[in-house]
């Protein structure tokens, strides 16, 4: 299994709107960067990742399946764009926010640390299970 993360506002996609959506979950879709784009390509089912706020709360608040494969972004009919299908898995029992992370020397390699604008980035195993201890799991 492999870790990600997956930024989105609040005001657009928001955790709660994330587990109305229950089980099928929801696509990951608008997506326009090569590189969040290559990242969703490299998953598979069953990949966990972290629902980040971004803008206003800049936090970590939950966690994450990946649970349908890359596929066409119906969004747009640019062949170039694909997304996955993410379900909601639990909520994060304390919100890790940006400055947290920034704060704690273990996650100085973080993606999110160093490249806060990439909307769908990997996260390492060392790294989740510190943010996932920060964030009370």
């Amino acid at each position: 299994m492999r870790y990600w993360l997956f930024k989105s506002e609040a005001s657009t996609w928001s955790w709660d709107q994330q587990v109305a959506r229950g089980e099928e979950g929801e696509q990951w879709d608008g997506v326009r960067n090569y590189q969040a784009r290559n990242n969703m390509r490299a998953m598979k089912l069953g990949d966990q990742g972290f629902f980040y706020h971004s803008q206003d709360e800049k936090a970590v608040v939950g966690i994450v399946e990946v649970c349908a494969e890359a596929h066409p972004d119906s969004t747009t009919d640019d062949p170039r764009w694909e997304c996955v299908d993410i379900k909601a898995v639990r909520p994060m029992p304390n919100p890790v926010t940006l400055a947290m992370c920034k704060s704690d020397a273990r996650l100085t390699d973080m993606v999110l640390v160093n490249n806060t604008r990439l909307s769908v980035q990997p996260v390492t195993e060392a790294e989740w299970k510190i943010v996932c201890d920060l964030g009370g799991l």
